[in-house]
């Protein structure tokens, strides 16, 4: 699943990749103004159209509502811009099936990969988010806010009519519930790209005040009842060849 808003320079290429790969392709258009539908379309995606500009959170949701409806059991995330290599989407599922685990979190920073380069303030929001996520899911998370992941079974479900849809409640604020809630969470390390094009909402002002905004907005949920037991929980490491 390829949530997109703008990026037609850049979705036409991730969705071959993801169908040479033999995974079907789902491209939410979240309201672009661009060619991104027509792109992802000629490329070999089934797009999903929104009139209007839900936000990441929102066109996920409608994207796990598809999937649900039409009797998929694992969702892989993967960002349009070519930050995410398609070819690592098996290491996400190898180990959601390793691990039975619910849901899967590509990290950029987990040791083994080559070093992310961020902007001090928003590493500095990162780091932070990322601790928080680790104290919610009982795992040490060091990528909070990656949007490559693997989601699957009963959590597949639950999001499909839950998921946080404010800016960056697709990522940290989704991790908090899953974690709260008794989901099995994973860590695995990935190699991430640089953007090929266009600009990324999360500027460092953004972040910034998104770490004051999810401060709250986790620490209201602990008083919102859990529909779930608490499992153990793990992060796991890739294995060399």
């Amino acid at each position: 699943m390829i949530p997109a808003l703008n990026e037609e320079a850049t979705v036409g290429k991730v969705v071959a990749a993801v169908r040479e790969l033999g995974y079907p392709a789902l491209v939410v258009d979240d309201g672009s103004l661009d060619r991104t539908g027509e792109v992802a379309r000629a490329a070999g995606a089934l797009v999903l159209r929104l009139p209007v500009n839900l936000g990441v959170g929102g066109a996920l949701r409608c994207g796990f509502r598809y999937a649900v409806t039409h009797d998929f059991q694992v969702v892989v995330q993967c960002d349009a811009d070519g930050q995410h290599d398609p070819a690592q989407i098996a290491t996400l599922l190898a180990a959601m099936q390793e691990h039975n685990a619910d849901l899967v979190v590509g990290s950029r920073f987990a040791s083994g990969v080559p070093a992310y380069d961020t902007g001090l303030v928003r590493r500095t929001a990162m780091r932070r988010l990322a601790g928080m996520a680790s104290r919610r899911t009982g795992v040490a998370l060091t990528d909070a806010t990656s949007g490559f992941r693997a989601i699957g079974g009963d959590l597949l479900r639950s999001f499909a009519s839950t998921y946080p849809a404010e800016y960056l409640g697709d990522t940290i604020e989704s991790l908090a519930r899953a974690g709260r809630t008794g989901y099995r969470v994973v860590e695995v390390p990935v190699e991430m790209r640089r953007r090929e094009a266009g600009v990324s909402s999360a500027s460092s002002i953004a972040s910034a005040w998104y770490l004051v905004r999810v401060v709250a907005a986790i620490w209201l949920q602990r008083y919102r009842p859990t529909g779930r037991r608490v499992v153990s929980m793990t992060r796991w490491e890739s294995q060399p060849n």
